[in-house]
């Protein structure tokens, strides 16, 4: 069963009620039920200005000259050109996917690697992958998705795993099932 993407169904309780009825868009009220292994979503497409570099550089205070200095990038560095800064592209990367789902909560990263460089006015998209759930507490089990960040001309420019803890809809189904797993186990 597919499930709707950026929609959900948990009215506000503090708005007019014909405003409660509109869906609101990237608000999910997934559970752990509803990830599917194997679905896939894509990003819209966005380019990275040289202006948002600087203040997001700024504002992490990475001023290392391959990001910061036109002069050293062009003249003295590796790639001839400016980069974006490796934070700021795992940050747009997961954003321009990024559901908001309501039942998940992040449990961490791995496997985070920087494949191409990225550089100002390069335009990137995000494919987004889930690639496996298990039961993990007794109310919520664990959902590791990936995220692949692309330049505009299809080259993989950063890849990571993130891990969501996921609320259960129904916490004794999962429980019997993460039982009969253990009790096959032992065997």
């Amino acid at each position: 069963m597919a499930i709707e993407i950026g929609t959900h169904k948990r009215p506000p309780e503090d708005m007019p009620e014909a405003h409660g009825e509109i869906p609101v868009w990237n608000a999910e009220n997934w559970f752990y039920e509803d990830f599917t292994v194997g679905d896939k979503i894509r990003s819209l497409r966005r380019t990275i200005s040289e202006g948002e570099a600087m203040q997001f550089n700024m504002m992490v205070m990475d001023l290392h000259p391959y990001v910061a200095d036109e002069h050293f990038a062009k003249n003295e560095g590796v790639f001839g050109r400016r980069l974006v800064a490796g934070a700021q592209v795992f940050s747009y990367g997961l954003g321009l996917a990024a559901t908001n789902c309501l039942n998940s909560f992040s449990y961490g990263y791995d496997r985070l690697r920087f494949i191409k460089p990225v550089f100002i006015g390069d335009t990137i998209y995000t494919i987004r992958e889930n690639l496996s759930k298990e039961p993990k507490y007794d109310d919520m089990g664990l959902v590791r998705v990936s995220y692949s960040v692309f330049k505009e001309d299809g080259v993989l420019a950063l890849y990571c795993e993130h891990l969501m803890t996921v609320k259960y809809q129904d916490p004794s189904a999962q429980q019997s099932s993460a039982n009969r797993q253990a009790g096959s186990s032992e065997k």
